[in-house]
């Protein structure tokens, strides 16, 4: 078994995923973007065997920004995904051989605990790593709900016989309105875009983490046609517009939102039918709608659902990688909140020493 930790510069991280089925997630140009937003490294760790492959992508950051200067800790690093669903790019050999998953996450454990990250948390993809929670043991592969996936090889006719009555409805009624969905340029639509955006983000009152900056969205725009922007407009005003990504025949729903005026109308049940119909032309596979927030069965969720009847687990990996340095920060955490060791470790937040009490 082979290891190698790679650089966005380095001309294998293409090479790699050009033989592997891989998501928008996965690309050293996402990753990049990624650590801008999060103030961290990006790097990717590629394990193999023959034709076994296993490649995963990463963000390592510092720890000791967690602490007030009294509570000082050595150089300590922690991992955590880019935002989405990255997970691990497996190639076929590797799917098939439960070992080799195991022996690679070992591997990978060994791998970060010499680079001196103490953590690694990961959210897995649902389309591409289903299953994974029946190979690794729950304590580290934990399953945190399900998401919603529009299978587009299914005929026209079949997926909308699995749309909810209520959401076929609306969608027909929208129609009839004169709603209409076009497909823009992000340099035409994005201004458009971030005030529709920020004005759904206000009204459910988002956390500040999904409050993307100006620069987030013209970075994201270097993706290029893997990028794809739809407007809702009616009588001349846009009422819904959303932001969807396409790689490997995967479509995936990256962010949305609604102008508030046109909330009853709800403008985004023709958006993602419009969305996942426009995929299945373009020879796509699966349209990914993601699930409810932190993966719950909310209200999001149940309207998600009312899409497509096929489900896929969304799990998270959660590795220990340094206990002795993952204990130590835990500790010092819950000096800096002043509260008990126990609430931290308990909390289910991962890393516990990440967590607000």
């Amino acid at each position: 078994m082979n290891t190698q930790i790679i650089d966005l510069t380095d001309n294998l991280w293409l090479e790699t995923l050009a033989k592997l089925w891989h998501d928008i997630y996965h690309l050293p140009e996402y990753v990049y973007l990624e650590s801008l937003r999060n103030k961290a490294a990006a790097e990717a760790i590629l394990i193999f065997e023959d034709d076994k492959i296993f490649f995963l992508p990463y963000l390592w950051r510092r720890c000791d920004g967690l602490f007030e200067s009294n509570l000082a800790t050595a150089e300590v690093f922690d991992v955590v995904s880019p935002y989405g669903y990255p997970g691990i790019v497996l190639s076929e050999a590797a799917a098939n051989d439960r070992e080799f998953v195991k022996l690679a996450i070992n591997e990978l454990i060994s791998a970060f605990r010499a680079k001196g990250f103490c953590s690694a948390f990961f959210r897995l993809n649902p389309i591409l790593n289903g299953g994974l929670e029946e190979i690794l043991s729950p304590d580290i592969c934990q399953v945190s709900g399900e998401t919603v996936a529009v299978n587009l090889t299914l005929s026209e006719a079949e997926i909308w016989q699995q749309t909810r009555p209520e959401h076929r409805t609306k969608i027909n009624r929208l129609k009839r309105s004169g709603m209409t969905p076009k497909m823009v340029s992000f340099s035409e639509g994005i201004k458009e875009f971030i005030s529709i955006y920020y004005e759904t983000m206000d009204r459910v009152e988002a956390t500040r983490t999904y409050y993307f900056d100006d620069r987030y969205f013209d970075n994201f725009s270097k993706l290029g046609e893997k990028v794809h922007l739809c407007m809702m407009e009616l009588e001349g005003k846009v009422t819904c517009s959303g932001i969807f990504t396409e790689c490997c025949g995967i479509v995936q729903y990256h962010l949305g939102g609604t102008r508030n005026e046109f909330l009853k109308q709800a403008p985004t049940t023709l958006m993602f039918d419009y969305i996942r119909l426009w995929a299945k032309e373009r020879g796509d596979r699966v349209f990914h709608l993601g699930g409810g927030v932190g993966g719950g069965k909310d209200s999001l969720y149940h309207f998600k659902a009312g899409f497509s009847k096929e489900r896929r687990t969304f799990s998270t990996l959660r590795l220990i990688t340094d206990e002795e340095k993952y204990l130590h920060l835990v500790n010092l955490r819950a000096k800096h909140l002043n509260v008990a060791v126990e609430n931290l470790v308990n909390s289910n937040f991962f890393p516990a020493y990440r967590a607000n009490g």
